[in-house]
């Protein structure tokens, strides 16, 4: 993992206000967000702001250096959601309880898939965030 100034990763939670701009959980709960380089620096990313977001451990992970994925719909490969060039309600929404991201575009689709935007545990632990208050973000 590439080392980030810290300039640049509090302009990237700045920017993102502290919500995982992949699949929107924020910073207050899970422990540990990630500053992600949209486009790998193995795929020739820079490590500069247009390129950089705020990730939750889950979605990063998963992601990694991947920067395409196949939409279970169409059986096309489509490039992942990039969150600088690309408005989130534009390929995603919630389900009517907002425990599940529905993937509204290609885009979307390939990116839930391939980032496991709906894990069991991800599923359980947003009913419970829901349930709390702190869920989805109103921001």
């Amino acid at each position: 993992m590439a080392r980030v100034a810290e300039d640049l990763r509090r302009h990237a939670r700045d920017r993102a206000q502290g919500i995982c701009e992949y699949c929107q959980t924020q910073e207050v709960i899970v422990i540990n967000m990630h500053i992600d380089h949209i486009v790998s620096l193995s795929a020739g990313g820079k490590t500069e702001p247009d390129n950089l977001c705020l990730s939750c451990i889950s979605c990063n992970g998963a992601k990694n250096r991947f920067q395409m994925a196949f939409d279970p719909v169409s059986q096309l490969e489509v490039p992942l959601f990039n969150p600088r060039s690309q408005i989130w309600s534009e390929h995603f929404a919630w389900n009517e309880d907002d425990t599940l991201v529905l993937g509204l575009t290609e885009i979307g689709r390939a990116t839930l898939s391939r980032l496991r935007m709906n894990r069991d545990i991800v599923v359980r632990s947003r009913r419970r965030w829901v349930e709390a208050g702190l869920h989805p973000s109103k921001t």
